[in-house]
């Protein structure tokens, strides 16, 4: 596994509530925050206040191994009650894309968030360049950080939709 290749990450939940609800849910930006090992604050930038192509956002995040900072994120596709994209801008281009999903299903909704990363570089690229013959491991890892986190988002939102009724 690659950081070039551009991995990808995906988990779904099978949430039983309207599309409209769950499309609440995921799109309250500071949803993962509560839940997140990693994403600590999330805000809006300028005068953005909801999902819309273009808004632009901004997460701090704080890691063990790689410390704390900072990424402002742009949402780049957008399709009401179904899907919307954001990219993570870093100083050499996106370093990761993110999306969330919502498909109707009987009895609910299936929900899904993914993540890619790259093309451009991120923080995981000097660990990348100080042990190249790690590449593989390293990435690995972090997508299973990934993957967890992203398992505890849609948690949160499955817990919140079907608290409601």
């Amino acid at each position: 596994m690659r950081y070039r290749d551009q991995p990808t990450v995906e988990v779904s939940e099978r949430v039983a509530c309207t599309p409209a609800r769950a499309w609440e849910l995921l799109t309250d930006i500071t949803l993962s925050s509560r839940v997140s090992e990693e994403l600590a604050t999330v805000e809006w930038l300028g005068d953005a206040d909801a999902v819309a192509l273009g808004a632009r956002f901004r997460g701090t995040n704080r890691h063990d191994a790689l410390g704390a900072w900072s990424t402002e994120c742009e949402v780049i596709e957008l399709e009401p009650e179904r899907r919307w994209v954001w990219a993570v801008h870093g100083p050499e281009g996106v370093s990761a894309t993110w999306g969330f999903e919502v498909d109707p299903a009987n009895s609910g909704v299936i929900v899904r968030q993914w993540g890619r990363m790259g093309p451009g570089p991120s923080g995981l690229n000097v660990a990348i360049t100080a042990m190249p013959d790690k590449e593989a491991r390293i990435v690995a890892n972090r997508l299973t950080e990934w993957e967890r986190n992203m398992r505890a988002n849609l948690a949160a939102v499955k817990a919140a939709a079907e608290a409601r009724g």
